[in-house]
């Protein structure tokens, strides 16, 4: 029984959302599921895991939630009585609803617009995840105490302004999904690009990050959004192992070794590609760059002028200065570092990027690579002044210390 908590971990996103459909309360649901985890814990290991996990987690949860139900309402008898006549009737019927869209209505209402990105990403993680307070916690580097908060009020915001249950009917549907999108594609780069902490990447973050954007793909199979962001999330992914060293220090693309990557995510991530055609949002032309890196054979036979192509689509979509800087660092190693510089003063002074190290970085990594060290360092040493992850400033001392020599 030492894959419990696989199974746990697989079935904890659909019993949360079914129970939640059935009784119309997360946090009813989320506690219910929570202990008919705990009461598998005790009569498994017993009497051995049933053929199907997932429906019995979801029967001991509907038994658990009907209980406390009963104990907890103040409702008088007779109310309490045709409230609790109709949920039985909803359990008797059976289950009128697939369990996917069960997880596609969680998906939708976890990232509700009226609720606030952080707010949204801590509330995936929990309730279709099932990733423990202090799990995410640790992974969002928050207390443990200000993301139970946060929790708790996303979960009274959704009770209180009576958000429903549900995937948004079809003429909402278009306005709704790019905040699904964003929410998995933020559970991903959380983990990929680690923003602060010890660690320059968050595993079970970008797990769950591959996991939630092929979920998606299976809940919504004719959105090519969704294949554009499930392609992007692959292909980054398949260098993950590559992006660190022994001892957790960044490695930069052009010193990665490609034999390393894993190539059949690259292979998965262009099949999701070319069900991506049509995509009209920002994860297409991010997920065209992505390949374009992941199938160069080398460094040096990079495909720079369709890299500068896909961010020009791109900064069509959202006008992100972010994209403006990393098309500046491609137009570099297209058209020579000096025309990198150029093309980045056009968006140097963009008060988006004000907290942000990405535009000093860029600038001392262009000026690194056209032979300018002393120019280098001082750059290097202003993205030092910003936060980040340790590898990621030791990575920038290390560069600062090659500048010198």
């Amino acid at each position: 029984m030492a894959n419990l908590d696989g199974v746990f971990r697989r079935e904890w996103g659909p019993a949360v959302a079914a129970i939640a459909r059935w009784s119309g309360d997360l946090t009813v649901a989320e506690d219910a599921v929570q202990e008919a985890c705990a009461d598998a814990l005790r009569v498994w290991p017993r009497d051995g895991m049933p053929d199907k996990p997932g429906a019995w987690l979801v029967t001991a949860a509907r038994n658990r939630a009907l209980d406390r139900l009963r104990r907890e309402s103040v409702r008088p008898g007779k109310e309490l009585a045709a409230s609790l006549e109709g949920i039985m009737a909803r359990t008797e019927r059976g289950d009128p609803h697939p369990v996917r869209d069960d997880e596609l209505r969680m998906m939708f209402t976890c990232a509700h617009p009226a609720l606030e990105r952080p707010s949204q990403l801590a509330l995936t993680l929990r309730l279709v995840s099932g990733l423990t307070v202090a799990e995410i916690a640790r992974a969002l580097l928050q207390s443990e105490a200000a993301v139970g908060r946060r929790i708790t009020r996303a979960k009274n915001k959704i009770r209180h302004a009576n958000i429903p249950l549900r995937v948004p009917p079809a003429e909402l549907l278009p306005e709704r999904t790019p905040h699904v999108l964003a929410c998995i594609y933020s559970v991903f780069t959380e983990g990929y690009w680690s923003t602060a902490g010890p660690s320059a990447i968050r595993d079970e973050l970008c797990d769950e990050g591959v996991r939630l954007a092929g979920e998606l793909c299976s809940l919504m199979p004719g959105s090519p959004d969704a294949q554009a962001l499930a392609a992007l999330v692959l292909l980054h992914d398949s260098r993950r192992s590559t992006r660190v060293d022994g001892d957790g220090a960044l490695v930069p693309l052009d010193e990665q070794d490609r034999r390393r990557w894993d190539h059949a995510r690259i292979a998965r991530g262009l099949a999701r590609l070319r069900l991506a055609a049509g995509s009209t949002g920002p994860y297409l032309p991010q997920a065209v760059i992505a390949a374009l890196h992941a199938t160069a054979p080398s460094w040096e036979e990079t495909d720079w002028t369709g890299i500068c192509a896909a961010y020009d689509r791109l900064i069509e979509i959202t006008d992100s200065p972010v994209a403006r800087a990393n098309r500046a660092l491609a137009i570099g190693f297209r058209d020579g570092f000096a025309a990198g510089v150029e093309a980045l003063d056009a968006v140097a002074d963009d008060p988006r990027l004000a907290r942000s190290n990405t535009v000093a970085s860029i600038r001392a990594d262009l000026l690194r690579r056209a032979g300018r060290a002393d120019q280098a360092l001082v750059w290097y040493r202003k993205a030092l002044d910003c936060n980040g992850s340790e590898p990621a400033l030791a990575f920038l001392r290390r560069r600062i210390t090659e500048c010198q020599r």
